[in-house]
């Protein structure tokens, strides 16, 4: 199962100041807290990195958009729906997209990008959602399709990771090889320069059909460890930086030319459990849960920019269920650690995984819930890792008995944090037990809204109560 900790600002960043801003107004540049593996967005684990996202759509389109409260606008498509029955769908291409190397974006693009993402020999790790849609017809920039097996989030979909509309004949001409050497999209920036590990250049692309940015050029300089983005913004070597430890942020904030925001985002620091070992005791698994005392780690951690939460469901997502909580109570906790015949003087014990720097305060985080979980008979031995190392475990179901990660969900819907964190079959998920899968199993597929609302609000319900 999984712990929810925080939903948190993750999303702070330090911005230019006018006098730094006045030398190069043309460019922009990012000092970055990931690398870039790949410039195919619509392939492996980096496909659902939510934290590359901000690069690609850079550089390519998606079928759909969102404007920042997650609400959905027009992308490469200008409308799209079922029809009465929901039998099949219906896409509305727009006709003033253009490729990077001059041609035109058509409704063949987006069927080869739907179908590409369909098919399981391409490697989208969302293949089972776009596979739920076939035999497309092309009429003008109107695309219809069968509708395969009813997925209720298709859309949703649509706006969110692996989305991304690729130029088909450049792909097939250059291969999958050529492409990533020289990646062609149709979004704001061409890509100019990339030396991986390093930096990408970005050149504003003047067809694109949307407003303008205001830059010229953007750079994102790779710059995983925080200490040093910290020093890219105060050298003046990069105009923005994020994810940076609190209390730079509140120091950096005062300082003359620099201008820190800050701004809750649906980032949820998790703890996912994997059903192995000690996590197969229930007494563990709720003893752990109610040793955590979210509030301090917010206030004393990190300086007020969070929010504690319960579930899997941020406020502004559609299952949020605020009376679904988890109490902090260490003497719960000990009670239950004791009938498993757990105690401080013979602590159950485990490994958890974190990131270090990849958020911040991420691996304090964890020091800090250790030291709780200590206090009640719980000794966790922790081990750090890189945000690439939890995807491959994950992917391979072989992540410790607890493990820290972030949790973006940035359509929020139900299925895209629960379903997809705590469903066995899912390749996102390290629980695998039939009573989870038979309560999340149906609700993939309900048409009645409502009821599949109500049934993922049940669900947080009991992973909150086990």
């Amino acid at each position: 199962m999984q712990l929810r900790i925080i939903t948190a600002a993750l999303a702070l960043f330090i911005g230019f100041g006018q006098a730094q801003a006045d030398s190069h107004d043309d460019v922009l540049t990012i000092a970055y807290n990931v690398n870039l593996p790949s410039w195919d967005p619509t392939v492996g684990l980096s496909a659902v990195n939510p934290t590359i996202q901000s690069i690609y759509k850079s550089v390519f389109d998606q079928y759909v958009d969102q404007n920042p409260d997650l609400t959905f606008k027009n992308g490469l498509l200008t409308g799209w729906g079922w029809n009465e029955d929901r039998t099949k769908v219906w896409l509305e291409v727009r006709d003033d997209a253009y490729w990077h190397d001059g041609s035109k974006v058509t409704p063949v693009d987006v069927v080869w990008s739907l179908e590409r993402a369909g098919n399981p020999d391409t490697g989208n790790p969302i293949q089972f959602i776009w596979s739920t849609v076939g035999n497309f017809a092309v009429d003008g920039n109107r695309i219809t399709a069968d509708v395969l097996r009813f997925e209720p989030t298709i859309f949703k979909w649509m706006a969110f990771l692996t989305a991304y509309v690729l130029p088909k004949d450049y792909y097939e001409s250059v291969g999958a090889e050529g492409f990533e050497k020289a990646p062609v999209g149709s979004g704001p920036y061409m890509v100019d320069q990339f030396e991986r590990n390093s930096f990408v250049r970005l050149k504003r692309f003047d067809k694109y059909w949307g407003p303008q940015p205001e830059f010229e050029t953007v750079i994102y300089k790779f710059v995983p460890d925080a200490n040093s983005r910290v020093a890219e913004i105060e050298s003046g070597s990069s105009d923005i930086t994020i994810e940076i430890p609190y209390e730079q942020y509140d120091r950096l904030s005062e300082k003359d030319g620099l201008q820190g925001r800050n701004t809750p985002v649906s980032d949820i620091a998790m703890i996912f459990l994997n059903d192995v070992g000690v996590m197969e005791d229930a007494n563990v698994r709720k003893a752990l849960a109610h040793a955590i005392d979210k509030e301090a780690i917010v206030e004393r951690l990190l300086r007020g920019y969070g929010v504690p939460i319960d579930t899997l469901q941020a406020p502004q997502y559609s299952a949020f269920d605020e009376s679904t909580k988890v109490e902090t109570n260490p003497e719960k906790s000990k009670e239950l650690l004791a009938a498993s015949g757990y105690s401080t003087d013979n602590p159950v014990r485990f490994k958890i995984q974190t990131t270090r720097g990849f958020k911040p305060k991420d691996y304090e985080i964890i020091q800090a819930i250790v030291g709780m979980w200590r206090n009640v008979g719980a000794e966790a031995e922790i081990e750090v890792y890189e945000i690439a190392k939890h995807f491959e475990l994950r992917a391979q179901d072989t992540l410790a008995p607890a493990a820290f990660y972030n949790w973006g969900n940035a359509i929020g819907d139900p299925s895209t944090s629960t379903g997809f964190a705590m469903f066995g079959p899912s390749p996102h998920s390290t629980w695998d037990t039939d009573d989870l899968d038979a309560m999340i199993g149906p609700l993939w597929g309900e048409p009645d809204e409502e009821k599949r609302i109500a049934g993922y609000k049940a669900v947080d319900r009991y992973i909150a109560e086990n």
